[in-house]
């Protein structure tokens, strides 16, 4: 692949997956997302991708106004590429979860490729207390959810947000994901170069084998060829070997606290720059280098921070 030794930093600063009581550390007022995605900027994440929280239980939250004033902050003290999700939770509709992108047309949005089972209840095995009462409910409740993303709804996303200019973090949990994207890619909604988020490591997708990873690859490189550029987050404790394996091979990398609590076994990270400065040294010390954000820019052909809504 094309520019092998810079490699992409995304950090995923709070999510919807874990919950509050899971970590003291987890951002979730308006203020703590805007002050955890600086400083995973400064210590060199290239993309943010952000989630919203509301401030009085931490549940997912995807209101315009959850949004707006950790974007203006970000924007103002940051020259990062701002990524918004159109994800959301499980628990939202599709009209929900694409108002954000739609509203403040950022850089770049995730889109999930499928409708998946989206198991959060093994947690329950680990986390026994919880603060807020919505928690135990939400993670239990996952037994029976499907994240719902079909055809019609990527569709209602990619034609909401066609004439805003945003390019879309494309996360795909499973081969079939990428033969969706190659769907739409025929049908000219998606324009190259597209940016690929290999997911592994949730349960209902496909698990973090090396030889998971190297097919999901595999897979992408004979779909896209150079149209694509590849990047992995591993779930839990994965996320560190499979970054390492993806960097190893020229992918980019996503870490944060959306996809691991943790910064070493049994070891709570204490912000999402530590996990950062962690992939960093991996980078590094297998001999690339960390793009920087003009960098990203340019190799995702995306449009510029002036050109947001924020």
């Amino acid at each position: 692949m094309a520019n092998q030794n810079k490699i992409i930093i995304t950090c995923a600063i709070t999510g919807s997956i874990h919950t509050p009581s899971m970590s003291p550390h987890l951002p979730v007022s308006a203020e703590q997302i805007a002050q955890a995605a600086i400083e995973a900027a400064e210590a060199g994440a290239a993309i943010v991708h952000l989630h919203a929280r509301n401030l009085a239980d931490g549940r997912p939250d995807q209101s315009t106004e959850a949004f707006a004033p950790f974007l203006q902050v970000i924007k103002q003290r940051s020259d990062c590429v701002i990524n918004i999700t159109t994800g959301g939770a499980a628990t939202m509709s599709v009209e929900e979860r694409v108002k954000p992108a739609a509203t403040f047309a950022p850089e770049v949005a995730s889109l999930n490729m499928g409708s998946m089972n989206f198991g959060l209840y093994p947690m329950l095995e680990r986390f026994k207390t919880f603060e807020h009462e919505w928690e135990r409910p939400y993670l239990e409740g996952s037994r029976d959810r499907i994240f719902r993303n079909t055809f019609g709804d990527i569709e209602h996303i990619l034609r909401t947000c066609a004439e805003n200019g945003t390019r879309f973090e494309i996360e795909c949990y499973d081969i079939g994901h990428l033969y969706t994207l190659a769907h739409f890619v025929e049908r000219g909604l998606v324009k190259a170069p597209f940016f690929v988020q290999s997911v592994f490591g949730i349960l209902g997708g496909i698990g973090t084998h090396p030889e998971d990873v190297a097919h999901m690859k595999r897979t992408a490189d004979r779909l896209f060829g150079n149209d694509y550029r590849w990047s992995v987050l591993g779930a839990g404790r994965s996320q560190l070997p499979i970054a390492t394996q993806a960097i190893a091979l020229g992918g980019n990398v996503r870490v944060g606290l959306e996809d691991s609590l943790w910064i070493g076994k049994g070891q709570l990270a204490k912000s999402n720059a530590e996990q950062v400065r962690k992939v960093r040294q991996i980078i590094e010390g297998l001999g690339a280098s960390v793009a920087t954000s003009d960098e990203a820019r340019q190799i995702l052909q995306l449009k510029g921070g002036d050109k947001v809504s924020f």
